[in-house]
């Protein structure tokens, strides 16, 4: 028998898990990206593009395509999509996993300045001038129009279309991960006093966070929103161990 598993992907850890599952005759894995990075790295996969139509359209699809098993593997700021995902998978009457990644916690030399929104980052940042890095991706970066008195580094995977309305901005095309000494460098030949990042958790962007601690540089974190509540695994290897035992014949759990 074939279990039909869909992950809603977007994510390294996404795509890691992907590759893991489909290593098993028994599984029929579709990876779904919502299609906002223009050249997305390749999956491994078949890969799905582009929304569903809210939770009402995954749900549709989830009962079209017999899917057994939703696994919710976006990024921990896709708070939209979680939430659609949850009450599709209730909708549809199928199980629902999420891949959550453990967020980032302050240590010794860290300078933190905790806020909501992206709104609230541009107001943390202050009246006076700064060299500010931004690290949050290319979507949410027009909040900063609203504070056209600092200097902009701003990184993403794809450009900013269109450029902010700032007299002084830079734009850098880069795809992590990076590395701390790397990211050092980078703050250190832009005289960049503040960086805005969000807590996505993991290795590959956190080189930026230790480097503006070694250098005593304020870093301004957006909290992850609240997400639903649903059965779910820090690593990759443990959400697929929860998958394992979910479809392991009764007989071989030992139950």
């Amino acid at each position: 028998m074939t279990h039909r598993i869909l992950i809603l992907g977007g994510t390294t850890e996404a795509r890691q898990l992907a590759g893991r599952l489909a290593r098993r005759k028994d599984f029929s894995v579709t990876l779904s990206l919502a299609g906002r990075t223009e050249s997305p790295v390749a999956q491994g996969v078949p890969v799905r593009v582009g929304g569903f139509g809210g939770a009402e359209g995954l749900a549709a699809y989830l009962r079209d395509e017999q899917v057994d098993l939703l696994i919710d593997a976006t990024h921990p700021y896709a708070a939209r999509i979680s939430a659609n995902a949850t009450e599709a998978a209730e909708r549809a009457g199928v199980p629902i996993l999420a891949l959550r990644r453990p967020g980032w916690e302050p240590v010794a030399g860290d300078r933190w300045t905790m806020v909501d929104s992206v709104a609230e980052a541009a107001s943390a940042l202050g009246t006076a001038s700064r060299r500010v890095f931004l690290a949050i991706g290319r979507q949410e970066a027009g909040a900063f129009e609203a504070a056209p008195q600092h200097g902009y580094l701003i990184r993403s995977v794809d450009p900013v279309d269109p450029k902010l309305a700032v007299p002084d901005a830079l734009y850098l095309l880069a795809r992590g991960p990076f590395a701390e000494a790397d990211e050092r460098a980078l703050l250190e030949r832009h005289g960049i006093d503040a960086i805005v990042s969000k807590n996505s958790g993991g290795e590959a962007t956190y080189g930026k966070i230790a480097a503006a601690r070694a250098l005593g540089i304020e870093v301004v974190i957006i909290r992850r929103p609240p997400l639903p509540d649903v059965p779910s695994a820090e690593t990759v290897d443990a959400l697929a161990a929860k998958v394992d035992h979910l479809f392991d014949p009764v007989a071989e759990r030992g139950v």
